[in-house]
């Protein structure tokens, strides 16, 4: 897959008109928006463009489809990439002029498609560069939990969820706040999406042989404090990184699982012993996102508490009666929605979960603990928000309709 160096937009060049028009129009639209990306998606006799707006696409006035081609190019042309190459995927940058005379960061990539090259433009937020834990979402307690392991010397914390849960977000909000002079911090990810200053990012190159585990192997020998890497995708990677957590280096990483129980299954089942796991997690987290509500718009509804019930909330929320609050849809938001806020499992390893560990006990089990530990679940730390009017009642069910 081709890489590409970044590039500058320059919305008045000599190309097409319509197309330099277009684009400049779409960009800036999905900025405005808060659009986290832009699909171009050429068929047969259509051409479509989405942007995906809190998690959600939605369609927006597209070219014509004769201008497809031309439109593939522009973008490619400006993300450094070969024009001429249509058979392969290709990725690259480029870099948006903004009104107010910044520039915003965008990931490009192509692929071949039976009618055309569709195309995706990420936009990175500057704004995830400076993202603080506060903003995230977190409860009280499970702040708390995610502060006390983070401040530990050593060991690992792992966050978990599907793609687009926000994992890279916590991260780097943690990071932020570790992120200081005398701290020696370095990243590995697939690839770096935000530039964190002070921070050594590398991002890797798997046809150089610069893989997850590669790019470990050298910042040990770089003298690190902290290390992060963007995803434990083998058990090569997992070792490595678990026996940084073990020798002092405080560890950073994703994985991709419904809970945090059942992270430390998928643990073992890539070839790591109990033993090193307890000797090496000191938290794991688990997260979704959910879409807030519009606070213009949102409307009040009082909720049979056999449906909270029904749903997972405690008994100890379900004194008296609750308004939840329903989208309605305005002008200031996208229907009944504005935002995304996280919800999260935040579940350290304890002494009595190690030991569950070491016996090799089951996800369900560890689950069990944890609930008898006071960590909430996925789908309890969504309805709190529910209860509180951030959310709504539909929306933290079907983020959490595989974790619960």
């Amino acid at each position: 897959m081709a890489t590409a160096q970044t590039s500058a937009v320059k919305l008045n060049g000599a190309d097409d008109f319509p197309v330099v028009a277009y684009l400049e129009k779409v960009l800036l639209d999905a900025v405005k928006l808060k659009a986290s990306d832009l699909h171009f998606e050429p068929f047969e006799h259509l051409y479509r463009v989405r942007m995906r707006i809190d998690g959600e696409l939605r369609e927006v006035p597209a070219p014509t489809w004769a201008l497809k081609d031309k439109l593939a190019s522009r973008i490619k042309v400006l993300s450094k990439m070969d024009i001429a190459e249509k058979r392969l995927p290709q990725d690259g940058r480029m870099k948006l002029p903004l009104p107010n005379g910044s520039e915003l960061d965008l990931r490009v990539s192509t692929l071949p498609t039976l009618f055309g090259e569709k195309l995706v433009i990420r936009l990175l937020s500057p704004e995830a560069s400076g993202l603080s834990i506060d903003q995230l979402g977190y409860e009280v307690e499970e702040k708390e939990r995610l502060l006390a392991a983070i401040r530990r010397p050593h060991g690992m914390v792992l966050v978990t969820g599907p793609t687009g849960s926000g994992k890279t977000q916590s991260l780097y909000a943690c990071l932020n706040l570790l992120n200081t002079p005398e701290i020696n911090i370095a990243t590995v990810e697939d690839p770096s999406e935000i530039h964190l200053q002070g921070v050594n990012q590398v991002n890797v190159h798997d046809k150089a042989g610069l893989t997850f585990a590669v790019a470990l192997r050298a910042f040990l020998r770089q003298d690190p404090d902290i290390l992060m890497v963007g995803e434990v995708r083998d058990l090569e990677t997992a070792d490595i990184a678990i026996k940084a957590a073990q020798t002092g280096h405080l560890v950073f990483s994703t994985l991709h699982t419904n809970d945090a129980p059942s992270t430390l299954s998928r643990l073992r089942n890539m070839g790591i012993a109990p033993y090193n796991i307890v000797s090496s997690i000191a938290l794991i987290t688990a997260q979704r996102l959910v879409r807030r509500l519009c606070p213009h718009c949102k409307k009040a509804e009082t909720v049979d508490l056999q449906i909270l019930r029904d749903a997972g909330l405690s008994d100890q929320y379900l004194q008296a009666p609750y308004d939840t609050y329903k989208p309605m849809g305005c002008k200031h938001c996208h229907k009944g929605f504005s935002g995304r806020i996280g919800i999260f499992q935040v579940m350290p390893i304890s002494n009595d979960m190690a030991e569950l560990i070491l016996q090799e006990a089951s996800a369900p089990t560890i689950a069990l603990q944890a609930q008898r530990e006071g960590v909430l679940s996925l789908r309890q730390s969504g309805l709190r928000k529910v209860l509180r009017g951030i959310t709504s009642l539909d929306e933290v069910i079907a983020a959490t309709s595989d974790s619960h």
